[in-house]
């Protein structure tokens, strides 16, 4: 490996300037890259020097030659200051940073408290991109809103490839054919893509939430509201977990819906939870033969009662599919927005000459920070 290739060594690194490494993610069909050649560029101008792991961005198809010529370059990211990735670090990972560094990425905190504590125990500072605060100065931080954009864009794909009839009307000489009839149940960020892609498709959209706030949302783009005369609003966006007699009371009312639809996309979750029953068997079974169920819940139980996690499975002629990871099929477009919130939150935390400076008194980095290093103020 030439002396360009091999990434910066401590003793040769001008004083103050921060390096960054980005590592080859590691986990079975993650395809994302935590920093693309784009963000390499405006970060390195910044007087940062960034380490690739060489093949790191080969799942998005970006070679190593590129983020040299983005003026990386290609070595250990492990010994960098600030370490940023998609997936939660591996134990294993954990164990290469070192003492003193800080780690960018999603962590989990609230269902893998473990990883928090490996990180807490190697000393190293780390940031959640899920725990970055839902206020407007940091929305182009929130990689949570930017990667449910992507799936739940590819749900509605997938319901459209695996539905037996068209989503648009069709008018032919053998007649017409009517539009589908697409259900979205939890209209957050991904609910709203779905509808939008449904919408964009030809069908006939509706949505659902326990928050009758996104209403007008959901009819600013052209698809009707389902009013079940249920409201749960919870902190932060986020709806609140019902009540048993409301979750009762929900799934009646939602059987009955359902079986008008012929594609049902469900993405309600519960930070830190379970996800939430809303499509009951009962519900499937009155579905018409065809119909189509896209569980984006899977990673937290699912949606449907049905649901098997990962998998595609045909129930009372009705196909359910709960796939897992969905932005990471869609590589190229995912890792150039997360790679914007990354460096969104990596820039607030340099001072003006590209030194690593957090102040901990900014909201947004005193809210992501999940485990902090002796010595930050």
């Amino acid at each position: 490996m030439s002396a360009e290739a091999a990434g910066p060594r401590p003793e040769n690194r001008p004083p103050g300037r921060t390096t960054v490494g980005v590592p080859r993610e590691s986990g079975a069909g993650e395809r994302r890259v935590a920093l693309v050649p784009k963000v390499v560029e405006k970060l390195v101008s910044r007087g940062v020097e960034i380490v690739v792991e060489s093949g790191a961005g080969l799942g998005a198809l970006i070679p190593d030659e590129v983020y040299i010529e983005a003026g990386a370059t290609v070595g250990d990211p492990w010994a960098c200051d600030v370490v940023v990735k998609v997936a939660p670090p591996t134990a294993e990972e954990i164990g290469r940073l070192r003492s003193g560094a800080s780690y960018i990425g999603f962590l989990a905190p609230l269902t893998s408290p473990e990883t928090v504590e490996a990180l807490r125990g190697a000393g190293v500072s780390g940031f959640a991109m899920e725990a970055v605060p839902r206020i407007s100065r940091a929305q182009s931080m929130d990689a949570l809103s930017s990667q449910a954009n992507v799936a739940g864009y590819k749900a509605v794909l997938l319901a459209a490839e695996r539905s037996t009839r068209f989503f648009p009307m069709l008018t032919t000489a053998a007649g017409t054919v009517k539009p589908a009839q697409a259900l979205i149940l939890g209209v957050g960020v991904a609910g709203l893509q779905a509808l939008a892609t449904a919408k964009r498709l030809g069908a006939r959209t509706t949505g659902y939430d326990v928050r009758p706030e996104v209403a007008d949302q959901v009819r600013s783009l052209g698809a009707q509201w389902l009013d079940l005369g249920i409201e749960a609003v919870g902190e932060g966006g986020y709806a609140r977990e019902l009540t048993e007699e409301e979750r009762a009371e929900q799934q009646a009312r939602l059987e009955e819906a359902i079986t008008g639809f012929d594609v049902v996309i469900t993405t309600a979750n519960v930070p830190g939870r379970t996800a939430p029953t809303l499509v009951t068997a009962k519900a499937v079974e009155g579905m018409r033969p065809g119909s189509v169920v896209v569980d984006m819940a899977g990673e937290s139980g699912g949606n449907c009662a049905l649901t098997e996690p990962g998998e595609v499975v045909v129930k009372h002629d009705v196909t359910i599919a709960s796939p897992l990871n969905l932005p990471a099929t869609m590589p190229e477009h995912a890792s150039e927005l997360y790679s914007r919130n990354v460096s969104s939150l990596l820039e607030l935390m340099l001072d003006d000459e590209g030194a690593l400076a957090p102040d901990f008194g900014d909201e947004v980095l005193a809210k992501s920070c999940v485990t902090r290093r002796e010595g930050d103020a």
